[in-house]
């Protein structure tokens, strides 16, 4: 494949994945902020990452724990630029129990472990269809 082809197919996932993170703030909340588009593609991509990179097939548990990790970090990172440095205020976990700095908490990171099946899923399946990339194929354990 191609730099740019690759280039496209990674902006396509972003923005999927952005999209679907906005969407599901609106669903949720009522209400998102751009810099949730950016935090949900990036996160989509570093959950579809998982098994092009690491080398070995994990299984969907495995996927989804560290899916659940990728997710929970790149919103502390985000919730670290956007809240705490920028003051723009767009989500306050502190009231939650296990958080941290308000940005991260336990319970969203359980949250984050559930939804990351429907982003494998997702994504494993455009990778497939739309970019001509392996049929997936699934271990629970």
């Amino acid at each position: 494949m191609s730099k740019w082809m690759t280039f496209e197919k990674y902006l396509f996932l972003f923005f999927v994945g952005g999209s679907a993170y906005y969407c599901l703030e609106i669903l949720t909340r009522g209400f998102s902020h751009f810099s949730m588009f950016i935090c949900g593609g990036l996160c989509f991509i570093g959950c579809g990452l998982l098994n092009e990179f690491i080398g070995i097939k994990m299984s969907l548990i495995s996927q989804m724990v560290l899916s659940a990790g990728i997710i929970t970090l790149l919103e502390l990172i985000t919730g670290c630029i956007v809240n705490l440095w920028l003051g723009w205020h767009v989500w306050d976990y502190s009231r939650l129990p296990y958080n941290f700095k308000g940005q991260i908490c336990l319970q969203f990171s359980i949250v984050w472990f559930f939804l990351s099946l429907v982003a494998i899923f997702l994504d494993d399946y455009l990778r497939y269809k739309l970019f001509d990339e392996e049929k997936p194929h699934y271990k629970i354990l």
